[in-house]
């Protein structure tokens, strides 16, 4: 099923179903918990990111070829950081350059979202996707100056500016993909491929991220987990590509579909 969270014409925040020929039925009770899709078709007003997180775990030089581009080594764990919650962007909605905190190097980075959708703790890789709600695309936007020399050595200052979690345009759920390292994925730039790769290039598997994660951490229902970018970023581009105000950045992957953001300056 494909899960979308939108405002209604009288700004209430619902949940509704998305069928296959674009009609949206209401849906009624917690999406984590237990709910169903009713027969009312849904009063969408706005298109909404499909949660709203509790946490956002970041992964980072998690494809191969991204580290090779970067000259990184293959990580013997997975390399973890976090994004504010409040980064959070919705589709259609613009990804904001930084201009008080001012970034020269805000960067585009395809991904796919997993969200956790059972309380856990101290899971096990065969037993992780069980507690996966579902998948949606993200676009780990990153200031690549924040991150790297003005981040006092964490990468969490450049990752967490407002804007920079776009998350959509649905969730789809675990009956739908199976297997969630075996989708193409990419990122379109102002109508040019800039990255186009699969996530079976992932060093660390979504089920091991799982059980990585969930060792002796509980994650919440709501949990977000960005499981790494492939190669084509910005960043490792001769000379750098960098997003400017007027681009239009869409993230697609495979049984998913396309999240679109323009891109602008903050004001």
């Amino acid at each position: 099923m494909k899960i979308v969270r939108y405002q209604n014409s009288s700004n209430r925040i619902e949940h509704g179903a998305l069928d296959s020929s674009g009609k949206v039925f209401a849906i009624s009770g917690d999406i984590y918990d237990q709910y169903q899709v009713t027969d009312q078709l849904a009063n969408v007003d706005k298109l909404l990111a499909p949660i709203q997180p509790t946490t956002i775990f970041g992964i980072g030089l998690n494809y191969r070829r991204h580290a090779e581009e970067g000259g990184a080594s293959i990580p013997e764990y997975p390399v973890l950081f976090f994004k504010n919650p409040a980064s959070l962007q919705n589709p259609g909605d613009p990804i904001l350059i930084p201009t008080f905190l001012k970034s020269d190097e805000v960067d585009y980075e395809c991904e796919l979202a997993v969200v956790i959708g059972k309380k856990c703790k101290n899971v096990s890789r065969e037993n992780a996707l069980d507690y996966v709600l579902g998948y949606t695309c993200a676009n780990d936007v990153s200031a690549r100056d924040w991150q790297k020399g003005k981040g006092g050595g964490q990468w969490s200052r450049g990752k967490s500016f407002d804007t920079f979690a776009p998350l959509g345009p649905c969730l789809v759920t675990t009956d739908e993909i199976t297997n969630p390292n075996q989708l193409t994925i990419r990122t379109v730039l102002n109508d040019q491929v800039v990255q186009d790769w699969n996530t079976s290039d992932m060093i660390f598997d979504v089920p091991t991220l799982i059980e990585f994660l969930s060792g002796s951490t509980t994650l919440l229902p709501g949990t977000v987990i960005l499981t790494g970018t492939p190669h084509g970023v910005g960043m490792a581009r001769k000379p750098p590509l960098w997003l400017k105000a007027g681009d239009v950045v869409t993230i697609e992957i495979e049984k998913i579909g396309a999240l679109t953001n323009p891109v602008q300056l903050e004001a």
